[in-house]
């Protein structure tokens, strides 16, 4: 048994019983981050000083009894797009390498206070737009599951952290997928909140109306413990919701029974095979429990796609523009020929979206009026192999994931299984704007049934 064997309430639980310090638990983490590293590339930066100071004081209240919250004492990792003061954020690009953070941002700053220990920051692709991509000056993070195969990004580092057993949750952000597709190949679990839900402040952006940050995660258990830290109005991030927060732990573990679930067929166009039959499987086992499990029409995958390419090349070649004209050679190749791409649209297509968008999510929103989630795919197939130069003109088509970034509702990808080779295989759930609560309840009898919480990590993470 390792430390991060143990769940996120499991080791806040022994910090308080004082079965171990938290100098310890950080020392063990940074000592695992360091040997990890050099084949992981889970970390642009570890920070042993920083991290040993923030779990001194972490210990140091535990003495007094002074109990900052759930993640108090606890390692965790942050997407290297989140400001930490005094440190460079440099969104895994060149040109971000001697940008030093003025101060936390918000979702940092929540974690400090609440006791927790930043031990590094993660490797991402750069600007969170697209890769893996070789010509940058970190080398792309690695699947803890097979070498050979890719993490999914953007929060790659995040999802390869945790799936080789060094962190039990890092931050991530997610403008079209980024928490939860990487969280799909490396097997993690991935929330994406509801859009305003968790404060954008101090994270750089890729696309402002797209852009949601949340956790990744060992389990769901580990997911909801976050997002009780993470969730808040903050006044200062004008997108942020000023909605009232709960213990979005308070469901895990009641029963599915009566609870409605709407399979989203028109979104699984692309699903190959072992992904259609995860999702039958997945809805076998929730019958089972008593949940009653249907079809339900929602506006097809393509629709979501048009809309979220343009909003996303939009909206991140204006806040790029200035550095794609004076440092172009700067960037890699695959984010600046995609960057570069923003520049044919014009104000009406932006316009045009925009309306397009509003009609999505009213339609999505009716979809989701007799339900109480929707069930669908994360990611079409396993992680695919490593292939050093991806077309960045051809990405695979619409991503499963797009659709609720479009929307804003939060969506959750779930671990269910291996495939034949050995890789993890993953559902997604949808929930209701705001209602994380009953998503999270029904991620968490999804995890349960589906056998997962049984399969060990890969050999590489023991």
């Amino acid at each position: 048994m390792t430390f991060t064997d143990l769940s996120l309430r499991s080791l806040g639980q022994k910090l308080r019983e004082r079965a171990f310090s938290s100098t310890e638990l950080t020392r063990w983490t940074l000592d695992k981050a360091t040997a990890a590293n050099d084949t992981l590339n889970a970390f642009i930066s570890i920070l042993p000083e920083q991290a040993l100071a923030a779990a001194e004081r972490a210990d140091r209240d535990f003495a007094a009894g002074v109990d900052r919250g759930p993640m108090q004492g606890i390692p965790y990792g942050a997407k290297d797009l989140f400001d930490v003061a005094g440190l460079p954020t440099t969104c895994h690009s060149r040109i971000g390498l001697d940008t030093v953070a003025s101060g936390d941002a918000a979702i940092v700053e929540k974690l400090s206070l609440g006791g927790a220990v930043l031990v590094g920051k993660m490797a991402t692709h750069e600007y969170a737009l697209y890769g893996p991509d070789a010509e940058l000056p970190f080398p792309p993070a690695r699947n803890p599951w097979n070498l050979d195969h890719i993490t999914g990004g953007s929060s790659s580092g995040s999802a390869s952290s945790i799936a080789g057993g060094i962190l039990r949750m890092a931050l991530g952000t997610d403008t079209g997928g980024s928490i939860r597709s990487p969280s799909s190949w490396c097997g993690t679990v991935g929330l994406k909140p509801t859009f305003g839900r968790v404060s954008r402040r101090g994270c750089f952006p890729l696309s402002w109306s797209l852009d949601h940050c949340g956790p990744l995660a060992r389990t769901v258990e580990d997911a909801a413990v976050a997002l009780n830290v993470l969730a808040g109005y903050d006044p200062l991030d004008n997108d942020c919701a000023n909605v009232p927060t709960e213990d979005f732990t308070a469901g895990l573990g009641h029963s599915v029974k009566g609870m409605k679930v709407g399979i989203a067929r028109s979104l699984l166009v692309t699903a190959s095979g072992p992904v259609l039959a995860g999702i039958e499987r997945v809805a076998d086992l929730l019958r089972a429990e008593g949940a009653e499990v249907f079809d339900v029409e929602t506006p097809p995958l393509a629709l979501f796609g048009t809309v979220i390419r343009a909003l996303l090349l939009i909206e991140g070649h204006h806040i790029h523009e200035a550095n794609l004209r004076s440092r172009i050679g700067d960037f890699g190749p695959l984010s600046a020929r995609r960057l570069a791409l923003g520049a044919a649209y014009t104000a009406t297509d932006y316009l045009a979206c925009l309306k397009a968008r509003r009609i999505l999510a009213e339609q999505l929103s009716a979809a989701l009026t007799g339900c109480d989630v929707l069930l669908c795919a994360t990611t079409a197939n396993a992680a695919p192999r490593y292939t050093p130069v991806p077309n960045p003109f051809d990405p695979s088509g619409p991503s499963m994931t797009n659709p609720f970034n479009v929307t804003g509702n939060p969506a959750i990808s779930v671990p269910v299984g291996l495939n034949d080779s050995g890789l993890p295989l993953s559902v997604q759930l949808v929930g209701r704007l705001f209602d994380e609560k009953t998503l999270l309840t029904i991620a968490h009898a999804v995890e349960s049934l589906s056998g997962w919480t049984d399969i060990s990590l890969p050999d590489y993470a023991r």
